[in-house]
């Protein structure tokens, strides 16, 4: 019943801090964190899909080395693919799961088992969460739930950022193909309804 609470309080610590700030980079760094911290695992980390090249970019982490970030280039259908074809897959033994694009990095990082989730929006996979733990670990359907659940808030939250973005690029287009001598009277107009302070961010892809 703690852990169930403390998945809860989470989730909620998470979303309310989300619903304050419209920078996709924030999104993602309250995300990884949440987690690692939530769960006390030994780091997360979340990445995004480049529909270009079918890699997986990395957008953020949390309690993993630079080293290990750093790699080499995650492919989508190398590393842990089933994760974004099929839903939710968990890996006991790093060292024993030919799924693993980077097997020998992940022993020397001292990571033993691996549960990743995709993060779907309108019925695409547009990254995948990735939680790392330091000792073997079974990883109940009440992880993979909660994962889950921070997965696709993160989502939302990534996507509304993009579009509020995309928004704002679209007013400054119309402002500036707009003649300030042709206005004849103080009336408000849809873009300059917008509110000043959005200071939309841009997800890493």
């Amino acid at each position: 019943m703690k852990k169930v609470k403390t998945n809860y309080e989470t989730i909620l610590k998470i979303t309310r801090s989300m619903s304050m700030t419209m920078e996709a980079e924030d999104v993602i760094l309250l995300a990884v964190e949440g987690i690692k911290t939530a769960m006390g695992v030994k780091g997360c980390a979340l990445f995004l899909i480049d529909k270009k090249t079918d890699e997986l970019k990395l957008a953020g982490a949390y309690g993993l080395s630079d080293e290990y970030l750093n790699k080499g280039p995650l492919s989508a259908l190398k590393s842990i693919a089933a994760a974004i074809d099929e839903g939710p897959v968990a890996i006991y033994d790093v060292s024993d799961d030919p799924r693993l694009q980077y097997p020998d990095a992940a022993k020397r990082e001292g990571i033993a088992s691996i549960m990743s989730v995709p993060i779907v929006i309108h019925n695409n996979v547009i990254g995948v969460l990735r939680i790392y733990t330091a000792e073997p670990w079974e990883f109940t359907m009440e992880d993979v739930n909660f994962v889950q659940a921070v997965a696709q808030i993160a989502g939302m939250a990534i996507e509304n950022c993009r579009y509020a973005k995309g928004l704002k690029g679209s007013i400054e287009i119309l402002k500036s193909l707009r003649d300030p001598r042709s206005i004849k009277s103080k009336k408000r107009t849809p873009y300059e309804g917008v509110p000043k302070t959005v200071k939309p961010g841009e997800a890493s892809a």
